[in-house]
């Protein structure tokens, strides 16, 4: 470390917390904007070492930022690996610019993360129906779920327009034939016996406009 550089010295500890808070997955480097060369470096994810070229260019030709933090943009390494980075301008008391803070973080772990979710988390083969055609139970907890993901509300807060649109579907699909299924239906849909018939009588009520 380039400890006689008071810049160092006054960043180091940030740096190092931060390297050690993302590790082994960050790189968090220190650079002399005045000689465009590194000043220190933290978990190292190529062979760049302090004094080595920083290839910053014009920071006078960055947009203007409130905060003097640029990012999170993309990266790539030679190896293919991507990275997330965010720089930051450091400035003196005077509001010159002291040193620029680069944080590189290897997408890699994420990236294999999301693909194991995905892999788990997506169907691998159709619904085999056949299985499914007897069994009313199933049919109920899939057309309620199906509600549920649509509206984007759980089921207690499903609306009576909900749940009157849930008991025409299954009605349609001769559940609520089935012997026993009101009470099954009532408990799926977080409601009482008693809603659950007020609510099948006003579906089943004929509609004002095809009265004589």
């Amino acid at each position: 470390m380039t400890a006689a550089d008071p810049r160092v010295r006054t960043w180091a500890p940030v740096c190092q917390a931060v390297a050690l808070l993302l590790s082994p997955y960050a790189e968090v480097v220190l650079h002399d904007p005045e000689t465009d060369q590194v000043l220190e470096i933290w978990n190292p994810m190529t062979s760049r070492a302090p004094g080595d070229p920083s290839f910053l260019g014009e920071l006078d030709e960055l947009p203007p930022s409130a905060t003097d933090v640029y990012g999170p943009y993309e990266k790539l390494l030679a190896d293919g690996r991507r990275l997330s980075s965010i720089t930051a301008i450091l400035r003196d008391p005077q509001g010159e610019t002291s040193a620029v803070l680069c944080v590189n973080l290897d997408r890699t772990p994420l990236e294999q993360a999301a693909a194991v979710l995905s892999a788990f988390g997506a169907p691998t083969a159709p619904r085999p129906q056949p299985l499914f055609e007897q069994d009313w139970r199933e049919r109920v907890q899939h057309v309620i779920g199906a509600r549920v993901r649509e509206t984007g509300n759980p089921v207690e807060r499903l609306t009576r327009q909900d749940r009157l649109a849930v008991l025409r579907r299954l009605d349609e699909d001769g559940v609520l034939a089935v012997r026993r299924a009101a009470p099954v239906v009532a408990g799926a849909l977080r409601v009482s016996r008693s809603t659950l018939y007020n609510l099948l009588a006003e579906l089943r009520a004929p509609r004002t406009e095809d009265r004589p």
